[in-house]
């Protein structure tokens, strides 16, 4: 008995029409759902700059020393509070709105004195507060 029948002259092959098919079909379905966003370009009014600008104010220099000691214009200040920091940045007579304060602290300055300097800064006026570093040697 024989239950096995060889069939040799049998090749296998990959129908590739269904393939084709199905790939015809997400492609359009894919063109027919995509939505094209048109970009159109603003138009800006740049300003122009003055080259002749007034000079601006000199700025104020706080240093702050790594035991919490502060210095405004290289004159060591006596109170180190928030307040009296602040009554020395308002004592220099400079209009708050224009005035610039760099704070140079050293490295090992605990957090607590620099945010002192920028409480100080924020009663006496000052908004535009820079921070003096150094770069790596």
């Amino acid at each position: 008995m024989k239950f096995r029948r060889d069939n040799l002259d049998d090749e296998l092959e990959i129908n590739l029409v269904p393939l084709i098919d199905v790939l015809l079909v997400i492609l359009i379905f894919l063109a027919a759902t995509t939505s094209f966003a048109r970009f159109q370009q603003m138009n800006v009014s740049l300003p122009q700059a003055d080259s002749h600008a007034p000079a601006a104010q000199a700025p104020l220099f706080m240093a702050i020393s790594h035991d919490g000691h502060y210095a405004l214009n290289d004159d060591l200040l006596p109170d180190s509070s928030a307040q009296g920091l602040a009554q020395a940045l308002i004592g220099q007579g400079m209009d708050p709105a224009d005035a610039v304060l760099v704070i140079h602290a050293d490295a090992r300055t605990p957090h607590e004195a620099v945010i002192r300097a920028m409480d100080a800064a924020q009663l006496a006026g000052l908004r535009r507060i820079h921070f003096a570093t150094q770069g790596a040697p």
